[in-house]
């Protein structure tokens, strides 16, 4: 059974990596692939594409990691009817904003979803979307005990232990990721 991970991974950091490896344990994934966005059509990105692959790559090295062309998760998996019944996984934060995706419904058709319920995660509001999908059944909830988003760290000062260590030697070495200084 295949896993699809989807995302900018502006950076990747330890939360992306637990997501996949309780996936795995959980839902008996045989391989998972990160699929990095070359161009994110929900948020915009700060790091150039070659780059946000490279750290993706360092912090998933026991997968496989690919540059994914498409904006949108529907286009991804009609592009690549090879892989046979993926689970796309998704955090919690991620799916309660699921039914603005492009075409929720023929993204469960062509994947089951795979959820990572985190800590905090409000009952209701996951509820609330299953309520309105077509083929709730093709959703499946996991638990992942690490509440951190992307979009906590950019600009901090120090990302030791909130990053993989061989995304932090790129991050450092690109110097990317600093605060802007105040003036």
């Amino acid at each position: 059974m295949i896993g699809l991970f989807g995302g900018a991974f502006d950076p990747p950091h330890n939360g992306h990596v637990a997501l996949v490896e309780a996936a795995k344990r959980a839902l008996g994934l045989d391989r998972v692939l990160v699929l990095v966005a070359a161009g994110p059509g929900h948020k915009s990105v700060e790091t150039p594409a070659a780059v946000r692959l490279e750290l993706a790559r360092a912090a998933f090295a026991h997968d496989e990691v690919l540059l994914d062309e498409h904006e949108r998760t529907v286009d991804t998996l009609r592009a690549h009817p090879e892989w046979d019944e993926p689970v796309f996984l998704v955090g919690a934060d991620a799916f309660t904003g699921f039914l603005a995706w492009k075409e929720p419904d023929e993204v469960l058709r062509l994947a089951r979803l795979g959820v990572a319920a985190r800590p905090g995660s409000p009952p209701e509001r996951l509820r609330a979307v299953l309520d309105r999908l077509a083929a709730p059944e093709r959703v499946v909830f996991f638990e992942l005990d690490v509440p951190l988003a992307s979009s906590e760290l950019r600009g901090r000062q120090e990302l030791g232990g909130v990053v993989p260590p061989a995304v932090a030697r790129v991050i450092e070495r690109e110097g990317l990721y600093r605060a802007s200084p105040v003036h």
